[in-house]
């Protein structure tokens, strides 16, 4: 299936989908050390988002966020891309200043099965299997 979405950050990735229905803080709510979900009772709480493909619906908490995604992709424990139904600017800014590619206004129900993806952010365009 392909969907067309938002670009927010340009790039391209490809691997794993790791799907939430909830908004994800990457300020407190993930350990940036080792891209682990620390905040408790999110549904990827002890789950690794290093290297995958992340959707989710939108960030959310401190605008810190940003930076520590930035601080993520400096220490090799960010996710490859991001995929919101709606990007709020401390997603946004984290992921251009980190050159994470990010699209949004994705209906991401509908990945939430999905295997694999291909992002391809310079054209705003997903591909899942």
């Amino acid at each position: 299936m392909k969907f067309e979405g938002r670009i927010i950050a340009k790039g391209t990735a490809e691997g794993e989908v790791l799907y939430t229905a909830e908004g994800i803080s990457f300020f407190g709510g993930v350990d940036p050390d080792t891209g682990i979900v620390a905040e408790s009772g999110h549904p990827l709480e002890g789950i690794c988002i290093t290297g995958k493909i992340l959707v989710f619906p939108q960030g959310k908490g401190s605008t810190v966020g940003s930076y520590a995604l930035y601080r993520m992709k400096k220490q090799g424990t960010a996710p490859l891309a991001l995929i919101n139904k709606d990007c709020e600017t401390i997603v946004a800014v984290g992921a251009i200043i980190s050159e994470i590619p990010c699209i949004d206004k994705i209906d991401i129900e509908q990945l939430k099965d999905a295997k694999t993806a291909k992002v391809n952010a310079d054209e705003g365009t997903i591909e899942v299997e």
